[in-house]
């Protein structure tokens, strides 16, 4: 036993403690910077739309002059590149060429985006832009070849090769063994173990449709909605659905839209319940013949996806067997034929737009956002702002919103502060080759939240705010309700949303599908998980079975109520 006096033991501490605290003061530093980085940019994003370049510039100098930048990679890639934009905005060229080039340098390597962004157009004739660029596009080349190499993107047959079908598998294991966010959350995947039990699988797949569909199977191991593959389109031309939705509504399955006027006419109405199909119990079918495919984050999803989106799927030419009860409980049966999209398009079609806006009882102003695929909705809601403003009240439904782009659902929320507002904080894996070789743990690149500008142009919406969700609330609008969550603006009424989003890595499969894996694990900006759990309402509310037969929204109803009862 060693003997150490208290003197002793404290001089051997202290060493320590200055480390701690250097460390402590770098992460503190760090945290003010990443807060004057997001602060500068902000302002920087706002003098060039004023057009005021050489001020946006003079702020973006500033940045780099910061030692922090230089430990931010991606943050001081970006600061340059837009740097040089500005530069070349204010007829600077060899500034403009200097920072492009340091850009680059830093891993910039879009092509696409670096040619057809007309901010660079000053510089687009100078000898020094072209050699960037073609050094650029010779180093993307390299890069292009090793993960997306011709060789497996072959086409479509009714059949492939049992090499191709190996291939394809092999793939799909690789590209999720290095690049999917969620394995922790699967502790009992062995996910080797899973491809070498899905090898014989692929093998005896007698046609391009069973082996994608054994694709399928596969990849809905990982339990991820942003995670999953894509059929070949040559394979909707022989698959097909009956000209009818499905809705999940108490646990039971019912008839929505019906597209075509033939079915009406037999007796297959909206409101009827399902109850079997092709003389199956319509859950047993569901969990037997549909769910093992469907790639889903939550019991939610996954329920939705199984009896609503992909029920009733099948080949075009079998048709599928309904049996059917009323209210009543009067059972009938049907036979529907399997129609292909492009047949079911010449179907009259239910009413939908990306926006929709109206005045309810009360003074309530409520807007439908019905996508965030289309940056012409933040043009809708400017469009009719004043006429919002003038209301007590505002419901933002998302409920159908299957996502799109982010930063278009928080240009929305812009109208509801006069204050900048959060964004999810997310992180990817960190997988480092040499530090595998050495035996140090795989790490976790985090990104912090990022601060969002308030619309600039005006007074910002100050009445109460609700929004309204569903288990098909998706991806972008996922953060859309995150946003709001944490700004802490207004009230969710509905149900939990489906809980997925993220960044998919998409790539090519043999005979002319794809597939995609979720390489990005988004959660709230203080770090409350959403992602396989959903965006939890703050009121739970549900669709009834007798507000549906009776074409009443229970959701809509209840926020109506809800927002009633603030004045």
């Amino acid at each position: 036993m060693e003997l150490v006096s208290k003197s002793v033991r404290m001089l051997r501490l202290i060493p320590f403690l200055f480390l701690l605290l250097g460390v402590a003061q770098a992460q503190d530093d760090q945290t003010s910077f990443r807060k004057l980085l997001q602060q500068n940019s902000m302002q920087a994003e706002q003098l060039y739309k004023q057009k005021e370049y050489s001020k946006a510039a003079a702020l973006l100098e500033q940045l780099l002059r910061n030692p922090n930048l230089a430990q931010m990679e991606d943050e001081r890639m970006g600061v340059l590149y837009n740097l040089a934009c500005f530069y070349s905005l204010s007829g600077e060229k060899q500034k403009a060429l200097d920072a492009l080039g340091e850009a680059v340098a830093a891993g910039y390597s879009n092509t696409k985006g670096m040619q057809g962004d007309s901010d660079l157009d000053n510089i687009r004739g100078e000898t020094q832009y072209k050699l960037l660029l073609a050094g650029l596009e010779a180093r993307n080349k390299i890069q292009d070849a090793l993960w997306n190499s011709p060789a497996l993107n072959t086409k479509y047959r009714p059949d492939l090769k049992e090499d191709e079908k190996v291939a394809g598998l092999s793939r799909l294991w690789s590209e999720a063994k290095y690049n999917f966010a969620f394995f922790d959350r699967l502790p009992g995947l062995d996910w080797d173990a899973a491809y070498l039990t899905y090898l014989p699988k692929v093998r005896a797949t007698k046609n391009t449709l069973e082996y994608y569909e054994t694709l399928a199977e596969f990849y809905a191991l990982l339990h991820d909605g942003h995670t999953a593959v894509g059929y070949p389109e040559q394979l909707y031309d022989v698959l097909g659905y009956p000209p009818i939705s499905t809705r999940l509504i108490e646990g039971r399955v019912f008839i929505g839209a019906v597209r075509d006027p033939s079915l009406k006419q037999a007796g297959v109405v909206p409101g009827l319940e399902v109850i079997a199909v092709d003389g199956v119990p319509v859950k047993d079918y569901g969990n037997e013949h549909v769910a093992p495919r469907i790639s889903a984050s939550t019991p939610q999803d996954l329920a939705r996806r199984t009896y609503e989106a992909s029920l009733l799927g099948g080949l075009k030419d079998s048709p599928v067997e309904l049996t059917f009860q009323d209210a009543a409980a009067n059972a009938q049966k049907a036979t529907l034929p399997r129609l292909t999209a492009a047949e079911t398009d010449k179907l009259p079609r239910p009413p939908w737009n990306r926006f929709q806006f109206k005045m309810l009882a009360g003074g309530i102003a409520y807007v439908v956002l019905n996508t965030f695929s289309d940056d012409a909705v933040v043009k809708d809601f400017d469009t009719v702002f004043a006429e919002i403003q003038k209301s007590n009240a505002l419901i933002l439904d998302v409920r159908e919103n299957g996502g799109g782009s982010s930063n278009i659902g928080y240009q929305i929320l812009g109208y509801l502060t006069d204050k900048p507002f959060l964004s999810s904080q997310w992180s990817t894996r960190d997988y480092r080759p040499v530090f595998r070789a050495w035996g140090a743990i795989e790490k976790t690149y985090h990104r912090g939240a990022n601060l969002v500008p308030a619309h600039s142009g005006g007074t910002p919406y100050s009445k109460p705010v609700v929004v309204l969700t569903s288990a098909e609330t998706y991806s972008a609008a996922e953060d859309f309700a995150v946003a709001f969550d944490s700004m802490k603006r207004g009230t969710i009424i509905g149900e939990p949303t489906g809980g997925s989003t993220g960044q998919p890595l998409a790539f090519a499969l043999p005979g002319g599908g794809w597939a995609r894996v979720c390489s990005k694990h988004d959660s709230y900006p203080d770090g409350k998980e959403f992602v396989g759990v959903g965006v939890q309402p703050n009121v739970l509310v549900h669709l009834t079975i007798s507000d549906f037969r009776a074409g009443r929204d229970t959701v809509l109803l209840a926020a109506s109520e809800f927002l009633g009862r603030q004045k």
